[in-house]
């Protein structure tokens, strides 16, 4: 079921399916709910599933919480806002899933209201900062957003977050990707970057936090490394790591079997 709410001038579309206790997946950079198709296709049997477009994606408009060249939005105002959801659907604890900058969503909330969270999954993502070095990236793709807009963006960088046995042997579903995507505004790739360098160091959120914390790693993920994911994962003081081998930034839909699994059994035990 499709439903909407208005959060600070932003309509903000979200999912709701199944029944039973309450997870949040949290898309990430550049895509929309629909990313987690085999995800809620497989938990929806056992799990109330939320899938919010964060601001600025899929059917959700921009917040327009800053005007007038005041500060950009950063993941603490994503987070407030899917906190007003789950106020919306009158929800006081669930599970996050938050997948690359889903992620530090997932963690600004973490944060913010961590009261309001039973478990937390980490998909491909980190509390890390960006290094200097990611900042400059992202800067520089910014600067080719804005001069040349979304769709030769889009084009050069989904290819890049899925393996290379992926890439050879499903190219249809990159170029799906590609095509559903293209038309991404670009003002909101912009924000959403800008609020990624922004963000602050959050391994302090992973030492505080008391209830378990699951790891989905891609071994051949180039966007958040390998060696870079599982320097996080001793932090916690309940951690659960899995490692996808066939994968590499977009597990869920590299190996959705084995995501599924990971996430199916994490999200069913008993805190």
């Amino acid at each position: 079921m499709l439903k909407k709410f208005s959060y600070h001038g932003a309509k903000v579309l979200y999912q709701i399916e199944g029944e039973g206790e309450a997870v949040m997946l949290i898309h990430g950079f550049a895509e929309d709910m629909s990313i987690w198709h085999h995800q809620i296709d497989y938990l929806k049997n056992k799990f109330r599933l939320i899938i919010p477009d964060i601001p600025g994606s899929g059917g959700s408009s921009p917040l327009t919480l800053f005007k007038n060249g005041s500060p950009p939005a950063i993941m603490d105002d994503y987070a407030a806002c899917l906190l007003h959801l789950l106020d919306q659907e009158g929800i006081e604890k669930c599970n996050l899933v938050g997948h690359s900058m889903g992620g530090y969503v997932a963690l600004a909330f973490a944060e913010l209201y961590p009261s309001r969270i039973n478990k937390l999954s980490l998909f491909h993502s980190t509390a890390f900062p960006d290094s200097e070095e990611k900042k400059a990236a992202r800067r520089k793709s910014n600067e080719f957003i804005k001069s040349y807009g979304s769709a030769p963006f889009i084009e050069q960088a989904i290819p890049n977050l899925f393996d290379e046995p992926f890439r050879k042997s499903s190219p249809e579903k990159i170029e799906n990707l590609i095509e559903r995507y293209a038309n991404f505004p670009a003002e909101a790739l912009v924000s959403y970057y800008e609020a990624m360098i922004l963000r602050p160091d959050r391994t302090h959120v992973l030492q505080n936090f008391k209830n378990p914390v699951q790891f989905i790693i891609g071994e051949n993920d180039k966007a958040v490394p390998l060696e870079q994911s599982l320097r996080q994962c001793h932090i916690p003081q309940i951690s659960y790591i899995h490692v996808l081998e066939k994968s590499a930034h977009m597990g869920m839909l590299e190996d959705p079997d084995e995501t599924n699994r990971m996430l199916e059994n994490f999200l069913d035990r008993t805190l």
